[in-house]
């Protein structure tokens, strides 16, 4: 065995020590760690924030769903089917006339379903958010809305109108943020409250 061979095998020792520690370390343990960490402090949420009705998980709170039916809030547009495997914003810009066609259209249907002027209509009703799975609408965009949901659902508007309340989300920690609503929380908990009566 020659001194070059020696040599050669001396400086691939310290580069291959570096990746495998890389690998493992950062690769593997970095990644199992944050994961335990996560699942023992944050159970529900690491888990999805998935809600369970009658045994089974049906949604999660942290992905906006569809609803076709007036006696439901409908949740802001999503640019990906609302599937989650695919989340994504349109990637149109606001120069865009296609966008801007698009936008148009679906003000004046919002103003026609919810029975307000097209000035009225707020725009994350009409927009898509970044990543297409929004689950949560301002409280102005959820407001317009009850009339509709209350005349659906033979409720009277101040009862709606009190559940959205309800559901109002405060700034987290009073300061980031603004108030919100989780429109699948309110539409579940609609649905419950007519189940009760």
């Amino acid at each position: 065995m020659t001194t070059s061979t020696i040599d050669d095998r001396t400086s691939l020792r310290a580069p291959l020590f570096l990746a495998v520690l890389v690998l493992l370390g950062f690769g593997l343990l970095y990644s199992l760690v944050g994961t335990a960490l996560g699942r023992l402090l944050f159970p529900r949420q690491a888990t999805g924030s998935l809600v369970v009705l009658d045994g089974q998980a049906r949604d999660s709170e942290l992905v906006a769903q569809p609803f076709n039916d007036d006696r439901y809030f409908q949740a802001r547009p999503s640019a990906a089917n609302y599937d989650p495997m695919a989340a994504a914003g349109s990637n149109q810009a606001r120069s865009n006339p296609e966008l801007r066609k698009r936008i148009n259209a679906a003000i004046i249907a919002v103003a026609a379903r919810e029975g307000v002027a097209p000035a009225d209509v707020p725009s994350e009703l009409v927009t898509q958010s970044g990543g297409g799975m929004d689950p949560h609408l301002s409280p102005r965009a959820v407001q317009i809305q009850i009339a509709r949901v209350a005349r659906a659902r033979g409720l009277a508007p101040s009862v709606v109108a009190g559940m959205v309340q309800a559901h109002t989300e405060l700034p987290q920690f009073g300061v980031l943020g603004q108030p919100r609503i989780n429109v699948l929380r309110l539409n579940l908990a609609l649905d419950a409250l007519g189940q009760a009566e």
